[in-house]
């Protein structure tokens, strides 16, 4: 493999599209799941990791033999070298301290060359690129999230739904997913764009719904000032959303009219992780949680179709991106039980249709922007409202705790 064009093996699968009777019935509208925990890493990022390193190899002089360079101790790190190991080529994954040791295992369990430096990731990035990277020849480097191969690896996924929707007969009218830096939500657009999906296409628009933890909603909050900004911290549980900065052509596509960009507590992502257990029998973490969530908070109706009547809301075929579970256990879920299953306000919103015991909850819906913005009731301050929804924080005090016991913001 290399200059001479010999294709590569596709480090990705095809993954399934289900219905889910549960979710369905939660939301009041047809949710349909896109299982992107059953790609070869656990999670999404086996699409757009794969994708790069694949024409890496065809770009690269065959000469010079390709070795992958990663910073991530998460679903990055993971993608990088299964798709390593699928490429026949080795990987270097660069973790900083603070990295847990379960995942600096699972790395070397897949075949990784793991190197721990720094305390936070900014330093682990600069030693992988200024001590390693700069010595090899044929090392490539390769992002989390802000690539175009990246995106258009992550485009797939949409190629994949368009068929499998036409194979059940229907059409879809909504996309659900989270945000960390970007790069699936800039993939699911461009793959949109690409079917003609998005407004004054050739076909029906569809509505995105794109999903962040407060304390790691980069993309809300640049869209609430205007222009790309970076976070201060990542406080949220949410670590795989920890990206300060989205990727511009991520803030870019959340300024389109399509686009709905939403913002939930730890709390709110958490307990879904836990309801969608008890119902689908899938573990994911609380970063694919918060995608989940509006179809159990009763939240999905007003943030994508708030002009549709219940009747007519019931029609509607919604598709969650389900992106990933490879860092959370169930020790994990039953952490997030104990501390979040008290929250009263979390507890009524997550009462179930199925057992009638839901009630709806009273918010109202105004638009700034061509973005929903939620209330709850009874009013606050306006003149203290943000410009999109931001409910919850993680307490510092927790943060501090984590910090000091596991020298990071863990899921538990």
């Amino acid at each position: 493999m290399g200059s001479n064009g010999e294709q590569p093996p596709k480090p990705w699968v095809q993954t399934p599209l289900i219905r889910s009777a549960a979710l369905s019935l939660e939301a009041g509208c047809n949710i349909y799941l896109k299982l992107e925990t059953l790609q070869p890493s656990g999670s999404f990022k086996s699409r757009g990791i794969g994708n790069l390193m694949s024409k890496a190899l065809l770009s690269h002089p065959a000469s010079k033999p390709v070795h992958f360079y990663c910073s991530s101790g998460g679903n990055a790190g993971l993608a990088c070298v299964t798709a390593a190991t699928a490429l026949h080529r080795p990987a270097t994954i660069v973790v900083p301290m603070s990295t847990s040791a379960l995942m600096v295992q699972k790395l070397k369990a897949l075949g990784a060359d793991v190197v721990q430096h720094g305390m936070h990731w900014s330093e682990a990035d600069a030693f992988l690129r200024e001590h390693l990277l700069a010595r090899d020849e044929g090392g490539v480097y390769v992002p989390p999230f802000d690539h175009g191969d990246l995106w258009e690896g992550h485009s797939s996924l949409v190629d994949e739904v368009e068929v499998q929707m036409r194979g059940l007969g229907k059409e879809y009218d909504g996309i659900v997913c989270s945000v960390g830096g970007g790069g699936l939500f800039a993939g699911v657009m461009q793959g949109l764009e690409r079917h003609g999906r998005l407004r004054g296409g050739k076909r029906g628009e569809v509505r995105v719904l794109v999903m962040e933890t407060e304390g790691a909603d980069s993309l809300n909050f640049s869209l609430r000032e205007g222009e790309l900004r970076r976070l201060d911290a990542i406080t949220s549980i949410a670590t795989s959303l920890g990206a300060a900065q989205v990727a511009r052509k991520a803030y870019e596509w959340g300024q389109r009219p399509e686009v709905q960009s939403c913002v939930f507590s730890d709390a709110e992502a958490a307990m879904a992780c836990v309801k969608f257990a008890d119902d689908e029998r899938i573990v994911v973490e609380s970063a694919c949680g918060v995608s989940i969530a509006p179809a159990y908070n009763d939240t999905l109706h007003t943030l994508l179709y708030p002009e549709l009547s219940d009747e007519e809301f019931a029609d509607i075929n919604v598709v969650i991106v389900v992106c990933g579970g490879s860092n959370v256990t169930l020790k994990v879920l039953e952490g997030y039980k104990e501390k979040y299953g008290r929250d009263e306000r979390v507890v009524t919103k997550f009462h179930s249709r199925r057992l009638g015991t839901r009630e709806k909850m009273p918010m109202k819906a105004r638009k700034h922007s061509g973005h929903v913005e939620l209330e709850d009731e009874p009013p606050c301050d306006e003149t203290k409202l943000p410009k999109k929804p931001a409910i919850g924080m993680m307490e510092k005090v927790e943060v501090d705790k984590q910090v000091h016991e596991f020298g990071k913001v863990v899921e538990v």
